[in-house]
């Protein structure tokens, strides 16, 4: 991997466009595997279930290579504004190409209305991971940040059996808990830490002010989808709405339901 990092330096911009194209590919390749009847036969589902593919691809590799990043290389939690080796930023090179080919796969498919605040997440953890990689500062930060994509891959699986109504299922019902463990000490533990790392070392960081507020943005997002998730999976109105959220509703064409 120490090989290819000046390469990746002196053109990150080409590298990201790269790794997009890999998961365009990766994309092509999911189409072909079987999906749930009940998601077969609408043409939302079917697009909203190949996507959740893609991202749950992402998340397995991303957040397994950045908790594995950080265990081998205990700095990168400290030192999150200086310190990176290649594999830290291969990663965020990969991870950034992932999130244009899906800004791009929501633009491009008609769904960006629905998917709006997908849309905004993408661009707010892309202006940082390019920051990152175009300055080779705070690399290591942004390996902490994809702590959260350990957490996705249980919300992706979450939606991903929700389309296929499956709410009632033992899977569901396990993964319902391992989600809300997750999202505590990944996803949200990951945020607030570099959040009080930015707020701590704010005098002398560069651009302390607009990470800042990216996080601030970023945190509340996730606190809405926390108290969302909370409401739907553990505090549900009624039976019958908490089906609805999982089959026939009336914001089918809304990527990001309860």
């Amino acid at each position: 991997m120490d090989a290819l990092l000046p390469g990746l330096q002196q053109h990150p911009g080409t590298s990201v466009l790269a790794c997009a194209l890999m998961f365009r590919l990766a994309h092509r390749l999911l189409q072909r595997l079987p999906v749930p009847k009940v998601v077969a036969v609408d043409d939302f589902r079917h697009w909203k279930w190949k996507n959740l593919a893609v991202s749950l691809v992402h998340s397995l590799l991303t957040g397994t290579w950045a908790v594995t990043c950080v265990i081998m290389w205990p700095e990168m939690a400290t030192n999150i504004h200086s310190f990176y080796t290649a594999p830290a930023y291969i990663l965020i090179c990969i991870s950034s190409g992932y999130f244009v080919q899906d800004a791009c796969d929501i633009i491009l498919t008609g769904h960006a209305r629905g998917s709006w605040e997908f849309l905004i997440h993408h661009a707010l953890v892309l202006w940082c991971f390019l920051y990152a990689l175009y300055t080779q500062v705070y690399v290591a930060g942004a390996v902490v940040a994809l702590f959260v994509e350990v957490n996705s891959v249980t919300l992706h699986l979450r939606l991903m059996l929700k389309l296929a109504g499956q709410q009632s299922s033992p899977l569901y019902q396990i993964n319902k808990f391992l989600n809300l463990f997750t999202y505590v000490f990944f996803r949200l533990s990951a945020q607030f830490y570099l959040t009080y790392f930015i707020v701590q070392n704010y005098s002398w960081l560069e651009r302390g002010g607009y990470f800042l507020i990216t996080m601030i943005l970023m945190n509340t997002m996730i606190l809405i989808y926390f108290y969302r998730l909370l409401r739907a999976d553990f505090f549900p109105r009624s039976r019958s709405s908490l089906q609805q959220n999982g089959t026939h509703t009336n914001n089918v064409k809304k990527f990001l339901t309860d």
